[in-house]
């Protein structure tokens, strides 16, 4: 049975307390929201705060606010909150489907968007028991030098694998850091970094409070999660595509985001540009397809062999790009929640 190690809890009703908490312990404390991957990742040592600043007490960071032009969606909201919001299923559904597709429902009962953004990067060879890991003589992400799937590189490869950011970064949202020192604003896209263990630009006193949307009206979004079992797994590759039309049926604006194929989501610019001004016809949807899988490196570090999904990432796009057309893809959709094993 693995244990937990002893820790220090603190529990604050207010931002500004939190906030004050986290500044005065220093970088060895840790936010804790769902516990969903935090306290696993202790149980196996991967990580080790000495204080958990608990911030389900906040009754700010559980609140939803829509307005005209756009909403403030809390840090602590769950994901079944998320998922079982019909304010949701419009401009922002790629949003409930991603939060509906992690996990189980129990784990969705405590997960929350906060703790799903700043998710722990993963890899076969970091997410293991603390033996394991001593028996390979540990690896760079934990305790280690090396980089077990990358021998060679100089940087740990762990594969970022949170669903809801490539969902929200295809809808262009913005994320508010919080300190003792102050607050900024920041793209969502600019709060991830391409390194598996520095893998968030967030400071080690900023608590991550909300999730800002800009009006999504007329716009059209969808995720697509590839994983081995229908429920339960993480992402071991993902698609979000947002768009928005206009009266022709042209597209006005579109972006791309592929997840769980780097150590952050990626951005397809030149697929999303390429789409601009053009409407969705098979030849269309074939080559921001192929412009899009290019970004796509998957590693041999989690679930299927690495060659096979980084060649059904244009399919993915394809199903997505076809979803925002306006195709019935549920028989798509059925289809990949019983995937071979490859």
């Amino acid at each position: 049975m693995m244990r937990l190690p002893l820790f220090a809890f603190r529990a604050p009703r207010t931002l500004d307390e939190a906030a004050r908490i986290l500044h005065g312990e220093g970088p060895d404390a840790m936010p804790l929201a769902g516990g969903t991957d935090l306290l696993p990742n202790m149980k196996r040592r991967q990580q080790v705060p000495h204080t958990l600043l608990s911030l389900r007490q906040i009754d700010a960071l559980r609140a939803m606010r829509f307005a005209e032009l756009g909403a403030r969606l809390g840090a602590c909201l769950t994901l079944s909150d998320i998922a079982s919001d019909s304010r949701f299923r419009n401009g922002a559904t790629a949003l409930a489907q991603a939060a509906a597709q992690v996990a189980t429902p129990h784990i969705r009962n405590m997960a929350t968007l906060g703790g799903n953004l700043c998710l722990d990067t993963r890899c076969n060879y970091y997410d293991q028991s603390y033996e394991w890991r001593k028996a390979i003589n540990f690896c760079m992400k934990k305790d280690g030098v090396t980089c077990w799937v990358a021998p060679s590189s100089p940087k740990c490869m762990a594969v970022s694998s949170t669903d809801t950011a490539p969902a929200l970064m295809a809808l262009g949202a913005r994320v508010r850091l919080v300190s003792q020192s102050g607050e900024r604003e920041i793209s969502l896209t600019d709060l991830y970094n391409n390194d598996g263990m520095n893998y968030l630009h967030r400071k080690p006193d900023e608590i991550l409070a909300e999730v800002l949307l800009d009006s999504l009206h007329d716009w059209c979004s969808t995720y697509w999660k590839l994983r081995r079992r229908g429920s339960f797994d993480f992402p071991v590759l993902s698609v979000a595509a947002a768009a928005r039309f206009g009266k022709s049926g042209a597209i006005e604006v579109a972006r791309i985001v592929i997840g769980s194929a780097a150590s952050r989501p990626l951005v397809a610019e030149e697929a999303a540009k390429f789409l601009v001004g053009r409407s969705l016809t098979a030849e269309t949807i074939a080559e921001a397809a192929a412009l899009a899988a290019r970004i796509a490196k998957p590693l041999d570090n989690t679930d299927f062999d690495m060659s096979w999904r980084k060649k059904v990432t244009a399919e993915f796009v394809t199903y997505a790009l076809r979803e925002l057309r306006g195709d019935d893809v549920s028989a798509e959709r059925a289809a990949i929640t019983r995937m071979p094993s490859i």
